[in-house]
């Protein structure tokens, strides 16, 4: 099952973690996490440029490694970058140590290839411990999301996707959706469709 929105009571109980940019006026933060991977990254680039708008994409770390020309793609468009671990570890089945090594070698990889340092992380899943957390924190912002798509669960048709992913998105909302292998098909059913709403609203995108 999808979690569309976050309850409020689980944004209450991790109040130290990112849920939604508050104060923030018709703004609307978009995220792509899990790239950049070839056949679907350019594509999302393409259609965020054919609009003017912009994004923040939370990278695999070894994907910038296989994908050093997309990546270096990703920041001369204008869009913002944020560490998702090295190898997409699931902070839950994960010791700490290991953890913090991976989300390590993912800030180094875009120093080394892109020449950025970033602030920002995202943990694969949503999950990581508090301990993680805390650590993670003394140099990052821990970014989660209050608007999930669901694009990536292969049981929901896209229309679902689309529409789920319009009901919940309010100004300040944190958006996600991923540029990914399971949404090569999906995306380009649903993120078009999407984006022209934000403009239909009169929103605008920002990074985070």
């Amino acid at each position: 099952m999808v979690w569309h929105t976050v309850p409020k009571l689980v944004q209450h109980l991790f109040p130290r973690r990112i849920w939604r940019k508050d104060g923030t006026g018709n703004s609307i933060y978009l995220t792509f996490d899990d790239g950049p991977v070839p056949q679907i990254t350019a594509y999302v680039v393409e259609e965020l440029a054919k609009r003017g708008q912009k994004a923040t994409f939370f990278v695999v770390g070894d994907n910038i490694r296989k994908n050093p020309a997309l990546a270096k793609e990703l920041v001369s468009a204008g869009h913002k970058i944020g560490n998702h671990t090295f190898n997409h570890l699931n902070g839950w089945k994960t010791n700490q140590a290991t953890y913090l090594e991976n989300v390590t070698r993912c800030d180094e990889v875009l120093e080394d290839v892109l020449g950025i340092k970033t602030n920002l992380f995202r943990p694969p899943y949503g999950m990581l411990t508090s301990s993680q957390a805390l650590e993670i924190s003394r140099s990052h912002e821990v970014v989660m999301w209050n608007m999930l798509s669901g694009d990536y669960d292969q049981s929901l048709k896209p229309e679902v996707v689309l529409k789920k992913s319009i009901q919940h998105t309010k100004p300040s909302s944190i958006a996600v959706f991923h540029d990914q292998a399971k949404t090569v098909d999906v995306l380009p059913k649903v993120l078009p469709q999407y984006l022209d709403f934000i403009q239909e609203m009169g929103w605008k995108t920002d990074v985070l």
